[in-house]
């Protein structure tokens, strides 16, 4: 079987100006060939295509393939991580993770919390904040968390996030409304324990490969899992596995939120507890990091008996039995 690899390669991005920051959510070549050679491992043989505009001169040129294992993450607006996906649709091309509509969802955390908190899930309380006057709007109780609307790898998140007075809140805000130039999600903030849930598999096959405990240590930048936190996790940041009661409480609401956002193949869900130490709904990334020194979703399987090649076949046993049916 032939399989494409879609991706963003971050060093390519590099060379054409942008800045590390801007092409964080980007793969390494480290990861790329991480995969290639998962997916040969299991009996795959692989081609790399490359991002959505050498998707698009591969498929003018002919070519086709029998699946795509798409990361392609794009790179403007609310849609660009559906890009790939929609492109592949369109030529009736069979890929691996979710499709256009749950990738633009998931991508704007308020939408999706606006999902999550119709299926009754646990998640803080928020507003979005779409002007700077919004935010005399915010009627929540402080200490509120503050980031971008719709980006990822904690980019826009820093120690400001977290604002104890409205006239933090506002600064807060006006300053990631033009820095990131889109909205921002305010929430009420969740000062507990937080977790990260991989899970497998699409519908009512989907299950949890496991959970972590995110711990900062001394050494971090506090209030929550930042971009900066996550550049330097080997000296700030922690993953240890947790009590058998939590780890059932936390896979049961991780579940519940890919099954109800339709999520397929392989992802994470991130939760935070509150006061009262209840685990609730943060974010939900259907298209998790794959490199398989660093990126969460690979680190939960380590912590759970699984190597990285056993994840891959998983999410690619999904994704199969998703195309053949």
């Amino acid at each position: 079987m032939k399989i494409g690899l879609t991706f963003d390669l971050k060093s390519e991005y590099i060379k054409q100006g942008f800045s590390p920051e801007e092409a964080a959510e980007f793969d390494s070549e480290e990861t790329v060939e991480g995969i290639e050679k998962a997916l040969e491992q299991s009996g795959y043989k692989t081609d790399r295509i490359g991002n959505f505009k050498q998707l698009v001169q591969r498929i003018n040129h002919g070519d086709r393939w029998d699946l795509v294992f798409n990361i392609a993450e794009g790179m403007y607006g609310f849609g660009r991580e559906a890009q790939v996906p929609a492109l592949l649709d369109a030529y009736r091309i069979p890929y691996v993770f979710s499709g256009p509509l749950v990738l633009s969802l998931a991508l704007h955390k308020g939408m999706t919390k606006r999902i999550i908190r119709d299926n009754h899930i646990p998640t803080a309380d928020f507003v979005i904040v779409s002007h700077i006057r919004d935010v005399e709007n915010v009627h929540l109780d402080y200490p509120l968390f503050a980031k971008p609307v719709a980006e990822g790898t904690g980019k826009g998140i820093t120690k400001n996030s977290l604002a104890e007075t409205s006239d933090e809140l506002r600064a807060v805000c006006k300053q990631l409304l033009k820095r990131f130039n889109q909205s921002v999600l305010v929430e009420e903030y969740l000062p507990g324990r937080e977790f990260t849930v991989g899970i497998v598999g699409t519908g009512e096959e989907a299950r949890v490969v496991g959970v972590i405990e995110i711990i900062l240590n001394q050494k971090a930048e506090m209030g929550g899992y930042s971009y900066l936190n996550k550049a330097h996790y080997q000296d700030r940041v922690e993953y240890v596995q947790v009590e058998e009661e939590m780890e059932r409480i936390c896979s049961e609401i991780a579940l519940k939120a890919w099954q109800a956002l339709e999520c397929r193949d392989g992802g994470r869900v991130d939760l935070r507890c509150d006061k009262n130490s209840n685990p609730q709904f943060m974010e939900i990334n259907p298209l998790a990091g794959l490199n398989y020194l660093d990126s969460d979703l690979p680190i939960i399987a380590y912590k759970n008996g699984y190597s990285f090649a056993d994840l891959i076949r998983m999410i690619m046993e999904s994704a199969l039995r998703r195309v053949q049916k």
